[in-house]
């Protein structure tokens, strides 16, 4: 009989071996084992593991592919707000943005301020918080101040190591960085995803988000997701002075940091290097969009402070899109949760941008017009950042013989329904669509519409595939047994998904109407709605001129919305929900005769619009807090708009307000207008 001195020795050496191996692959760029070797290894811990419960180590290599899949993501506020960083886009505002810095630092007589520049990483910001070495939380960038808390997904990735590599570990060290899909991993998703009939991801970053946001942490471990240090949030116990120290000092600790970083003492020799790098990023094994550029000291950081939206001690260079030329091959129209067909090329495929491109979007049929694309045409196709590939123009000096125009489809390619253009875009207007349900559903239970705890989006395609859920209402209607049959789904995880349907019917009459994907009733719409109408009942009682009375309602809103009540479809979908229980009662409307005594505020009365992004706020804590102090906020600017609040990156609403005379705040007008909370 093995002693049980030894199988714990064992244990114990296999831990150590394969935390190593991570190391040695993910941080250091120098294997010690090949990859059957070390799932061999990864094999051979888990049965002694699993033979050995008391032996049992949440930090053990085997714990990163297990896990039970989650009903859902908690939020947390971040200690230190993960800002976002300036762009620039050519040589002489980076010199402009140095220029400043050197300015800035005036008055404490700097001889030279070194700079670091790093590659910017096209992947998803998270911020990894160890206390006395062992990683506790990892929470996503969010808006900012407040992110999703995904700790048992990014335990799944190799890279991340659970407990530093250090002896006398700080209380607090919050290492911030990217999680990534290298390129390789990227198209063998797709390349999966296409065997099974499966929609592909347009980019690598969309895959991760995707990845990142799975209930299910073995989703996670399968798609080999990699994690890049760049930066530092709240730090107790940790006494270094530069940017380029730190990753310096959390690479000794066992944490994967850029290694392409490097830092400089002149502006001239960074110039350099960002030239330098507009070709070598080409060969990096994930996607690079630009070249971060930051002073490396963390006193003058503090020093030169930040802007409302930003540091102004680092700025990002971003490199302009590429751009590659294919073959058109074929058009198909996907369908949307409104019914929207979209246009999707299909090509030959080429390289571009760090990934192998077979799909692109055409947008809309009057896009394909205006540019003159047919199907066999020489097309430039561009890939930049986070975009979705998409063809730019045709080569007409290369235009071959036989190419076909590309016609707008007479019927709808998921349900042969009949088809409308409104505007450039084209609508199938069969509402019992089966491409529109399947998407209409998982927006129906998404976070801001019903809000359906432990229903995400792959359990919504078992749900519709099983046969199980036809229309919103049979959600309501599932059974204990009904779950349990389906693919992974374990008692608890079909309990709790029961217990948050439970919960979703009481929702309200909001909820429901942002949930339903009415054309043009987003969850603004189903607020002013809910204010006005008592119950769903009252609400298809209303007139087209009741409709049109209302703030943010024109005359194309009321009417396509009026169509939408008087369809038996509508009022067949409000009665079988009704009859499953789910609540059709406004709890935002209120009698005239009941009305509260107004609140006395700046924007009491007032209809609001909010725009662009705020430094204080989040989009929808701040609309929260205007409807608090009496104001009524809808989504789109008007005749009827009282005030807009804009923020940076305000876009067309600001100027659309501007056209219109509408009485404008920025944000530093708002915080000293606003009654304090």
């Amino acid at each position: 009989m093995t002693d049980a001195g030894d199988v714990a020795e064992r244990i114990a050496s296999l831990r150590d071996l394969l935390d190593r191996a991570n190391r040695a692959y993910y941080v250091d760029a120098d294997p010690i084992m090949s990859d059957l070797d070390f799932d061999t290894r990864l094999k051979e811990l888990e049965a002694l593991e699993d033979a050995n419960p008391d032996l049992a180590d949440p930090d053990s290599p085997t714990r990163r592919v297990g896990g039970e899949p989650v009903t859902g993501f908690e939020s947390a506020a971040h200690a230190v707000p993960m800002t976002s960083i300036d762009n620039t886009y050519s040589v002489e505002d980076l010199l402009a943005w140095h220029d400043r810095v050197r300015k800035g630092l005036d008055d404490l007589e700097v001889e030279g301020v070194a700079l670091v520049c790093d590659p910017k990483i096209d992947g998803v910001a998270i911020s990894l918080r160890y206390e006395a070495g062992r990683l506790v939380s990892a929470t996503t960038r969010g808006d900012g101040t407040t992110g999703d808390v995904i700790t048992g997904n990014v335990r799944a990735i190799r890279s991340i190591p659970t407990r530093l590599a250090v002896d006398d570990p700080p209380a607090v060290v919050e290492i911030r960085g990217e999680i990534v899909m290298p390129n390789d991993s990227f198209e063998r998703v797709n390349a999966e995803r296409e065997a099974a009939g499966e929609p592909l991801f347009a980019n690598a970053r969309n895959s991760t988000a995707g990845t990142l946001k799975s209930l299910d942490p073995k989703v996670t471990a399968s798609r080999g997701l990699r994690f890049i240090a760049h930066g530092r949030g709240e730090t107790i116990g940790v006494e270094i002075g530069t940017y380029s120290g730190f990753l310096e000092r959390i690479r000794a600790w066992g944490v994967p940091a850029n290694a392409h970083s490097k830092a400089f003492e002149s502006i001239d020799e960074v110039v350099a290097r960002v030239e330098a790098f507009r070709d070598e990023r080409a060969e990096m094994a994930y996607g690079v969009d630009g070249m971060v550029i930051r002073v490396d000291r963390f006193d003058l950081q503090a020093e030169l402070g930040a802007t409302a939206k930003a540091p102004r001690w680092a700025i990002a260079f971003k490199y302009p899109a590429e751009q590659a030329t294919t073959t058109l091959l074929e058009v198909e129209w996907q369908v949307g949760k409104g019914g929207t067909l979209t246009p999707r090329a299909t090509m030959e495929p080429v390289h571009v941008a760090g990934t192998t491109v077979r799909h692109a979007t055409l947008h809309n049929i009057e896009e394909i017009r205006r540019k003159d694309l047919r199907i066999g045409d020489r097309v430039v196709i561009e890939k930049a950042g986070e975009i979705i590939p998409q063809v730019v123009e045709p080569i007409l000096a290369e235009r071959p013989e036989g190419t076909r125009s590309i016609e707008p489809p007479a019927a709808c390619s998921a349900c042969g329904g009949g088809v409308e253009q409104e505007g450039p875009k084209l609508f199938c207007t069969s509402p019992e669509c089966p491409a529109q349900f399947r998407e209409k559903l998982k927006w129906f239970v998404g976070r801001d519409q019903m809000d359906v705890d432990g229903l995400g989006e792959k359990l919504v395609d078992q749900l519709v595939d099983a046969d199980l859920v036809h229309h919103f209402a049979d959600l309501f209607s599932l059974e204990r047994d009904d779950l349990l049959g389906l693919e992974r789904m374990g008692e608890k995880s079909a309990d709790n998904l029961l217990k948050g349907l439970e919960v979703a019917r009481s929702r309200g009459l909001a909820r429901v109407l942002a949930g339903m994907g009415i054309r043009h009733i987003g969850a603004s719409a189903a607020k002013v709605l809910a204010r006005s109408f008592p119950d769903a009942e009252a609400l298809m009682a209303a007139s087209i001129e009741t409709l049109e009375e209302l703030p943010d309602f024109g005359e194309i809103t009321a009417r396509s919305l009026h169509e939408h009540l008087a369809a038996e479809s509508t009022r067949d979908a409000f009665r079988r929900l009704a009859d499953a229980g789910v609540s059709l009662v406004s709890e935002l409307h209120r009698d005239p005769d009941d009305e509260p005594e107004p609140v006395e505020s700046p924007v009491s009365g007032k209809t609001v619009v909010i725009t662009g992004t705020f430094e204080a706020f989040g989009r929808k804590e701040l609309a929260e807090r205007l409807e608090a102090l009496g104001a009524t906020v809808t989504g789109s600017v008007s005749k009827k708009t009282d005030l807009v609040v804009a923020g940076e990156k305000a876009g067309s609403k600001l100027k659309k307000a501007a056209d219109l005379g509408i009485e404008t705040w920025d944000e530093a007008r708002l915080v000293t207008a606003l009654p304090a909370p």
